[in-house]
């Protein structure tokens, strides 16, 4: 039985988690994945305006649309959901007075420069723990062993109540130099084990299917995190262009790359140096790697705003962020669905209802 299950008691096992993807997994999909025994996260990102409207909808959606559903908690204020921050843009004192009043499960943090990451996220560490009385625990992401162990070398009251490794198969943005979750999960398992410290480990990165969930509880995993899988989802919230794309797309290992141009197109040039972001292969990049100038690559993206749906594809230059995992990602389906059957699929892996 996975360490998680005694603070999440609704969940069902393996235990399968939508991450917070900005801005696409809503108070909707993280009800719903929660409603289907997983855990759902909310993705807000560096933007906080619209936390405490996400995590009302959240318990509007658990209260009318999943009702029939009894969502066990370990006291009764817990929201049993989550909901993710960037830190290199979130200020703890603007976000804690929505967590307090909602009392999210789990608070997942990311995005840190490796300078400030043990001060800050063992900061948001003690003082969510101390606003909610212990009953929101914190999730850090990581994407190397040295920074898994950088977080947990600290005083117990600041370190991490779940662990994230994030392997480099993921999409969307994380580490520029990384191993993948084969490496990355049993080497911080090992470790933490030869110095005695248990905390829970969640694998993330190129998982979209059962046998990827089996594969990483082998290596060390509680549970597991699917980006790419839940990006193609009823729930969310996302464009049917991108959604399309991830339908389309197969051989994710040529047809994704980890750039930074997607970021700089946008506008989001905040992000620490050692981070970039595994998206589609379109014509942004093709021509910036043929030596187009951003500026000039920028105007065109914005020309492409204006198409709609028809701006996505490998012709097209709006982003679709997905991991190497896209071309096992066949159909859009329903987050209970996708939760569900990609949890059949593992148990069926491992044996475990023989």
């Amino acid at each position: 039985m996975s360490s998680l299950k005694k603070e999440y008691p609704w969940i069902q096992e393996p235990l399968i988690i939508c991450p917070p993807m900005l801005p696409v997994a809503t108070g909707e999909l993280a009800a719903a994945v929660s409603a289907a025994g997983g855990i759902g996260f909310i993705g807000l990102g560096n933007n906080i305006d619209k936390l405490d409207a996400q995590l009302s909808l959240a318990a509007h959606h658990l209260q009318t649309t999943h009702s029939q559903t009894s969502l066990q908690t370990t006291n009764a204020a817990i929201l049993p959901v989550g909901v993710g921050f960037l830190n290199w843009g979130v200020k703890l004192d603007d976000a804690l007075p929505s967590i307090k009043k909602h009392v999210p499960a789990a608070i997942w943090l990311f995005g840190a420069a490796r300078e400030t990451m043990i001060s800050l996220y063992g900061e948001w560490i003690a003082r969510v723990h101390a606003e909610t009385n212990g009953l929101s625990k914190v999730w850090v992401q990581v994407g190397s062993v040295a920074d898994a162990l950088s977080l947990v070398d600290v005083p117990t009251s600041h370190r991490p109540d779940v662990l994230v490794l994030q392997g480099s198969d993921a999409g969307g943005h994380g580490l520029k130099k990384g191993a993948g979750i084969i490496t990355l999960l049993p080497e911080v398992h090992d470790t933490l084990a030869e110095k005695n410290i248990a905390i829970p480990l969640v694998g993330a990165g190129g998982i979209a299917d059962g046998r990827g969930v089996a594969a990483a509880l082998c290596l060390g995993a509680d549970g597991v995190a699917m980006g790419t899988r839940f990006l193609a989802c009823k729930q969310t919230d996302i464009m049917k262009g991108y959604q399309d794309e991830l339908i389309r797309a197969r051989d994710g290992g040529q047809t994704t790359v980890r750039t930074t141009i997607y970021d700089r197109l946008r506008g989001y040039v905040e992000w620490p140096e050692e981070y970039d972001g595994r998206g589609m292969v379109n014509q942004s990049y093709v021509d910036e790697q043929a030596g187009m100038s951003d500026e000039e690559n920028r105007r065109l993206y914005e020309v492409e705003k204006t198409k709609g749906d028809a701006g996505w594809g490998v012709k097209g230059r709006m982003t679709s962020y997905a991991g190497t995992g896209v071309g096992l990602v066949k159909a859009v389906m329903t987050a209970e669905e996708i939760v569900r059957q990609t949890r059949d699929e593992a148990r069926k892996v491992l044996k475990l209802d023989v």
